[in-house]
Formats: C-alpha cells, sequence, structure tokens
C-alpha cells in the first residue's frame, strides 16, 4: 500500500507541476525594450547601398517599403482603415519631371483599448534623394542615413517597444511616409483621407542621428509654442536625464518642411523630433550621408525619449492642445 501511495503523491506531483509550467508559458510577456542592436539593423538596412538612395518611383524605396511591411507584419500591428494590407498606394504627377508616379505611404495600426478612436500618428519619411553622378564625386548613392533613415529606425523601433508594452488606451498608427523630398507628397494624400478631430497628437522623427548643439541626451522639437505638446514631453522626460529644447534654427523654417505640417495644417499638434545641428551639418543631402557618420547611442536614447515623453498622450492622461498656425512667409 505504501508503495501504491507514493507512486500517487508522484504522479500528482508531476501533474500539478505541469500545469503550473503551462501557466507560465501561457502568461509569458514578451519584454519591451529599445535598444542598440534594434537600431543598428534597421538602420543598417534602410541606408545601405542596396536600397539606392530610396528615390521615390524607383526599385531602391520598394525594397525598403517591403522591409517595412515585414517589420510592421513581424510586430504584429494591423492594417489601417479599409486597407488590405500595410500600402496606402497612390499616384502623383512629379513637379519637376511632369511624370507620373505610383508610390505608397506604409502604415501598421496598433489599436488601443479604452480610447481606440482617438489617435496618436508616429511618423517618418522612408524616401531620400536616390542616385545622381556628379562629376568627380565617387560615390553617386545618396544613402539618406539620417535623412530619414534615422527616423523610419525609430518608428520601426517604437511599433515593437508600444506592441510589447500593450499599455496604450489610444490607437496608434505608425507611418513611414512617402515622397517627402519631393513637397511633403506622401503626407498630404494621408491628410486629405482622415477626421483630423480624432487625431490628438503628430510625433515626426526627422533626422535624430547627431548629437544636439544642447549637448548629449537632448533633443529639440519644432514648432514648440504652436501647442502644449512639448511641454508635455518636458514635464514626462523630469527626472529621465534626458532634455527637450524648442528648435533653435526658427530661420530654417522646419515646422513646414517636414511631414507634421501635412497634419499641422489640418490643426493637429503635430511636431517633429530632431538632434541634428542643421545649421553646420555638412552631410545634410549629400552622399556622406552615411551610417558611419551617426551615433547610435543618440539614436537609441532619443528613441527612448520618445517612449517615455509621449506615454501619458498615449495612455490618454494629456491631451495636448490644438495647434497654431501661422505660416512665416
Amino acid at each position: 500500500m505504501k508503495k501504491i501511495s507514493l507512486i500517487y503523491v508522484l504522479l500528482f506531483a508531476f501533474i500539478f507541476s505541469c500545469k503550473e509550467s503551462s501557466k507560465v508559458i501561457k502568461t509569458e510577456k514578451k519584454v519591451a525594450k529599445i535598444d542598440s542592436i534594434t537600431v543598428k539593423k534597421h538602420l543598417y538596412t534602410l541606408a545601405s547601398d542596396d536600397m539606392e538612395g530610396r528615390k521615390t518611383g524607383t526599385p531602391g524605396i520598394e525594397k525598403a517599403a517591403k522591409y517595412i511591411e515585414n517589420e510592421f507584419k513581424r510586430i504584429g500591428l494591423s492594417t489601417y482603415d479599409t486597407l488590405k494590407n500595410y500600402r496606402q498606394t497612390f499616384t502623383f504627377t512629379d513637379k519637376r519631371s511632369k511624370k507620373e508616379i505610383t508610390t505608397s505611404n506604409i502604415i501598421g495600426v496598433l489599436e488601443g483599448k479604452s480610447k481606440k478612436n482617438e489617435f496618436v500618428i508616429i511618423t517618418a519619411h522612408y524616401d531620400h534623394l536616390g542616385i545622381s553622378k556628379k562629376e568627380g564625386q565617387l560615390d553617386s548613392i545618396y544613402n539618406g542615413a539620417n535623412d530619414d533613415a534615422s527616423g523610419v529606425t525609430g518608428v520601426l523601433a517604437l511599433a515593437e517597444y508600444f506592441k510589447a508594452e500593450g499599455n496604450n488606451e489610444r490607437t496608434i498608427l505608425f507611418v513611414a511616409f512617402t515622397a517627402e523630398e519631393m513637397g511633403l507628397i506622401g503626407s498630404t494624400h494621408f491628410g486629405k483621407g482622415i477626421d483630423a478631430d480624432k487625431f490628438v497628437a503628430g510625433i515626426n522623427l526627422e533626422m535624430i542621428g547627431k548629437v544636439p548643439s544642447f549637448g548629449p541626451n537632448t533633443a529639440w522639437l519644432t514648432g514648440f509654442e504652436r501647442s502644449d505638446f512639448g511641454k508635455i514631453i518636458q514635464k514626462n522626460l523630469e527626472g529621465s536625464g534626458y532634455q527637450l529644447f524648442p528648435d533653435p534654427y526658427k530661420k530654417f523654417n522646419l515646422f513646414f518642411r517636414s511631414d507634421n505640417a501635412s497634419l499641422a495644417r489640418l490643426g493637429v499638434p503635430s511636431h517633429t523630433f530632431s538632434t541634428t545641428p542643421i545649421d553646420v551639418d555638412k552631410d545634410y543631402h549629400q552622399v556622406s550621408d552615411e551610417v558611419e557618420t551617426l551615433n547610435m547611442t543618440v539614436i537609441t536614447e532619443t528613441i527612448k525619449a520618445v517612449a517615455k515623453g509621449t506615454e501619458s498622450i498615449l495612455n490618454g492622461t494629456d491631451t495636448p492642445t490644438r495647434v497654431v498656425i501661422k505660416e512665416n512667409k
């Protein structure tokens, strides 16, 4: 009898341990993190020679589009509105060449919980200048590592982070815009099809790969005075060791030169984060804008700061004031 009892005890213990193990497996949650390994993976891929400078309407930008699509799928994002896939495809006429170009914004969605009909959009443009051969210039590929593979890297890293976190009360749209370099074409097209009143905030990332004039662990925000978006970010970053400053380059009119402007013109408090000292940046729109010129720590820490700084907007605690538009002529 004792032997039989011992067998029953061991059998019960085995079954119980199996149940407990299955519980652990079922409740295991993916750890949310933003690290330099992820940053390097995205940046080196998007800014590689294989992408041929990602000019809108070329095979190079198509490769970039497929990469972003595959990342959205891997992360587990949903498609937008009535789209059957991640592409919002449209055709426009290039003002310079007068040719019709068919291209796509790449859009992924992370649905919110209690406020799923309120949207926050996180964006960057994935196009650049392509290939241009100039006399006396050995390199002809405009890789656009800082402008704006760094920003798209941020969008992808934030998508993976917020998906793993799963705490967003508001719905987040992650968008890689096309044809920014041709005049904000992609973001303008996107803006035509939305109800702007449902968009709570726009978070645009542009050239986040270099140490700012303010020093390490800092970034600057365009249009800081046009809404209280920037002040909300500053409040959330208190004690983090990272600081956000107003755009110091007012004469460049940068608020209206990136994709945030397309939504801002519709009243959305949409602003651009950047770290690059644009007034002295020798690589801007040059073939020298390559990965080797960028600081991985700057990009990684800036993405982390954007995640922390926008947290209260994503969870519905804070709602930025609508943007004030008055363009400098």
